[in-house]
């Protein structure tokens, strides 16, 4: 038992022995396995930045799967939080510091979403073509390019269809939430005070969107590598497990379709389910950070540097519904 074990070096186990003493201070409830991934968080960090090719270095099967486990793991996550509270730390010290985090996070959500957002006019765009192809020219393919076309089934590009989608979804997330375009429904919070509809934000972001997105994570990562790579990596493996598997890793990317000759790229979507993870995490804490700004500042500061989009002059009462 790990608890009966002599426990010799601090971070890492030292030679000859089972457990680290840091690791046997986690085992004892459940405050010391917290104040022990917050003190460990530094060492992973440095140890990761300092040694990379230990985990990008995927022409080394070792390194590949440390990078898949370390990708939804108890150490990675409290190496963020660690980030997270230092910067939030910072931002409560010097407020201007936090207001160029809200306005690099809503304006990296910004860019993103309005450039994917192209992808609605390409899925019109396609179908238009596919319905001309298949009802007027009744061809069986669609051929793209000059040279060596990019050449597929025309059910290929049907199902592709989906893939426009997806990108939508995942990718414009946090733009739509910047932009005021989710649908909600509202029980109180336009009735309330301003600074109790910050308090309402904050608790929002907090305790909805970071563990919504970060339960969604764990289960994408694994879902996504079991799609990429075998043997199958588990959210249940502990990585002496993986190390050991990785002696039999190689890639097997998916490339099932649902029809004979349809869209055969549905690895993609689990990267965009992680991507979108990502993305909800991100906005919720630039949505955080604006609610405790604007609760610290008061009324005036309401919307302060937020970019949104505009119909023009005279169109205001539609903006926030397009």
């Amino acid at each position: 038992m790990a608890e009966d074990a002599v426990c010799a070096g601090f971070f890492r186990a030292a030679e000859g022995a089972k457990i680290s003493c840091l690791d046997q201070f986690q085992e004892g409830n459940l405050i010391s396995f917290i104040l022990g991934n917050l003190l460990e968080a530094f060492y992973n960090f440095f140890a990761a930045v300092l040694n990379p090719s230990m985990w990008l270095d995927w022409s080394n099967s070792e390194a590949l799967m440390r990078f898949i486990y370390y990708g939804a793991s108890v150490e990675l996550f409290f190496v963020l939080l660690v980030g997270l509270l230092i910067v939030t730390a910072v931002g409560i010290w010097e407020r201007s510091f936090m207001w160029g985090c809200v306005r690099g996070l809503e304006g990296f959500a910004n860019v993103t979403g309005r450039f994917f957002a192209w992808a609605g006019l390409l899925m019109v765009l396609q179908q238009i073509i596919i319905v001309f192809m298949q009802r007027i020219f009744t061809r069986p393919d669609i051929s793209i390019g000059f040279g060596i076309p990019l050449q597929f089934d025309i059910s290929w590009f049907a199902e592709e269809l989906k893939l426009f989608n997806a990108l939508v979804v995942c990718l414009c997330v946090s733009y739509t939430f910047v932009q005021g375009g989710h649908v909600r429904v509202d029980l109180f919070y336009a009735g309330a005070k301003f600074r109790t509809k910050r308090v309402i934000d904050m608790f929002g972001a907090l305790f909805f969107m970071i563990p919504f997105a970060i339960v969604t994570w764990l289960y994408g990562w694994f879902f996504l590598w079991r799609h990429l790579v075998t043997p199958n990596p588990s959210a249940s493996d502990r990585l002496e497990l993986l190390l050991r598997k990785a002696r039999l890793l190689k890639w097997n990317v998916e490339t099932i379709g649902f029809s004979p000759n349809g869209f055969n790229g549905y690895f993609l979507f689990k990267i965009l389910l992680c991507a979108f993870c990502a993305m909800v995490i991100l906005q919720a804490i630039s949505v955080f950070y604006r609610a405790l700004l604007e609760f610290r500042e008061g009324p005036e500061s309401e919307d302060k540097y937020l970019d949104r989009d505009t119909l023009g002059e005279g169109e205001e009462a539609y903006e926030g519904t397009h």
